[in-house]
């Protein structure tokens, strides 16, 4: 018997999944339930945790006017059928702590999830949160086999929308109205393309000195060790939430937004077997292609070393995985 809580309303498609009912997690269901895009299934381990935030949610339906179905479980069988599955379990990030340390344990919690998933919706979509994130959606895609367009890490779009922020902290402007794209890892390696960041089309090459564009580039760099540093219990959970339910309307939608995105390359930027954020094309079926940017020399270089990082350490986790699995 399940031991679910259901809401009486019946189901409606689309349904979306998500593994780990933490504050990512839970923001992210209230975030998909509220702008009405899904119903929400939100599993996790611990006994009761997703059940008492799925009544939760469901006691403020009424207040935040939708009626999407949402469900707490332990139970994988529960999250059968669904379009989306997004995996935000695992540990998060302590203060001192990098995203890389967080491999050894994240891992076995990754693949396991997605095995378990894939095998009960096995034409879903599977967006990873957990981090490392680019190491964690290669194992993803290493262990259910997945179509590379069924399978994203969302990275770039919290990573730009950091990179916006701090733009327009600086400049004194509404955020609304800043653009910025950065690629690459989620980590100290990420690319922000600053000679593509704009307000209202204005590039910032015409509103900051150098110096002061690549003091911010350091800090989106750093914005989640900022977070953690001031949070001490715990790491960013708002902004990640924000940043993966846009892909998911976009997926939901059709709405063919172009987005960085975490994605397994097969030479596009000149690199192969390596997931990594690119621009994407996201609609209905995953990811519809990739956008190949004219970066210059030195954009091109610190794309490479960043996706050199990822390569190193997903070597070092399949090892840590193969090691596990021979115990």
């Amino acid at each position: 018997m399940s031991s679910s809580v259901v809401s009486p309303i019946l189901s409606r498609l689309p349904r979306v999944s998500i593994i780990g009912a933490g504050r990512v997690g839970s923001t992210l269901a209230q975030r998909i339930a509220e702008k009405n895009l899904a119903d929400v299934v939100l599993l996790d381990i611990v006994q009761g945790m997703p059940q008492g935030l799925a009544l939760d949610l469901l006691e403020a339906r009424g207040i935040e006017l939708h009626n999407r179905e949402i469900i707490g479980t332990n139970d994988y069988t529960d999250t059968a059928g669904s379009q989306i599955v997004i995996i935000t379990a695992g540990l998060p990030r302590k203060p001192g702590m990098s995203r890389d340390d967080l491999l050894k344990t994240n891992a076995k919690i990754v693949v396991e999830a997605a095995k378990q998933a894939i095998a009960y919706s096995p034409d879903a979509i599977l967006i990873i949160v957990t981090n490392p994130l680019d190491v964690m959606t290669y194992l993803a895609w290493e262990a259910t086999g997945l179509p590379r367009h069924r399978i994203m890490g969302m990275a770039g779009v919290l990573d730009s929308a950091r990179f916006e922020t701090f733009i327009a902290l600086e400049l004194g402007v509404l955020p609304a109205d800043v653009k910025a794209m950065v690629l690459g890892s989620h980590g100290d390696l990420m690319v922000p393309l600053s000679r593509y960041a704009t307000v209202n089309g204005i590039p910032i090459t015409e509103l900051l000195d150098a110096d002061t564009i690549e003091r911010l580039v350091e800090r989106t760099r750093n914005g989640g060790a900022e977070i953690v540093e001031l949070i001490q219990t715990g790491g960013a959970f708002f902004a990640p939430a924000s940043a993966t339910s846009v892909m998911v309307e976009s997926i939901v939608l059709n709405q063919s937004r172009l987005l960085p995105v975490a994605t397994y390359l097969q030479g596009e930027y000149g690199l192969k077997d390596v997931v990594i954020g690119v621009p994407c094309r996201l609609g209905a079926a995953g990811i519809e292609s990739i956008l190949e940017l004219n970066l210059s020399e030195s954009e091109r270089e610190a794309l490479h070393i960043s996706a050199e990082s990822v390569r190193k350490n997903i070597a070092r986790s399949q090892e840590i995985l193969g090691a596990i699995s021979s115990i």
